[in-house]
């Protein structure tokens, strides 16, 4: 497996240390990890007082995720609404009431979204929201900023784990490890001229 989310969460494994079963891999998760995009968000824009999560409400993971932004949002006193997206063509129309004034955009790098992002991104853009998000390909294609992990360098850590199980090992024995820190593999977003980079903690 490659960024399932969270697979202990989700009844994948019984824990990320040892896997248990045929299944092993890599994770993105970490348990702060919505809460650092909120609070790195909140550095980048200090009046933030409403944050808009965004994600796929189909896929599992997004659930989980939206439980940490409930608790990063009350942390920084800001307001929080849901929007589920389905479809590409549902992200504008549900952004025509969000009040423009001190409110930003968490969005969840599901398939869906990460499919459609520059589409997103520049509707987002559009309507005058900063987005946060745990790719980098999100800031790449116009959001504000990302604090995550590489899912480029999941993937190749990925072959490591394939070679390796072909070699003989057995996946139940073969630890599944959160990727490298996300403050290393953040992108710089870019608000005008300005680029913000999330420090390091």
């Amino acid at each position: 497996m490659v960024d399932p989310g969270d697979p202990v969460g989700a009844g994948l494994v019984a824990s990320l240390a040892r896997p248990g079963g045929n299944l092993t891999g890599l994770s993105s998760v970490t348990p702060d990890i919505v809460g650092k995009q909120v609070q790195v968000l909140k550095e980048a824009v200090p009046t933030l007082a409403n944050l808009i999560f965004v994600s796929n409400p189909g896929v599992p993971a997004g659930a989980l995720a939206l439980k940490e932004a409930e608790k990063a949002a009350q942390s920084i006193g800001a307001r929080l609404r849901v929007i589920g997206v389905r479809d590409p063509e549902e992200f504008e129309p549900a952004l025509v009431d969000v009040p423009k004034e001190r409110t930003a955009i968490l969005m969840f790098p599901d398939p869906l979204t990460f499919t459609h992002r520059r589409r997103l991104m520049s509707v987002a853009v559009q309507h005058g929201f900063g987005v946060v998000s745990g790719s980098k390909e999100f800031a790449e294609a116009g959001g504000l900023l990302s604090y995550g992990p590489s899912f480029v360098d999941m993937f190749r850590r990925a072959a490591v784990y394939v070679d390796r199980i072909l070699r003989g090992t057995k996946p139940a024995d073969r630890q599944g490890p959160r990727p490298r820190h996300p403050a290393a593999a953040a992108a710089a977003g870019r608000s005008g001229d300005r680029v913000i980079t999330p420090a390091s903690r």
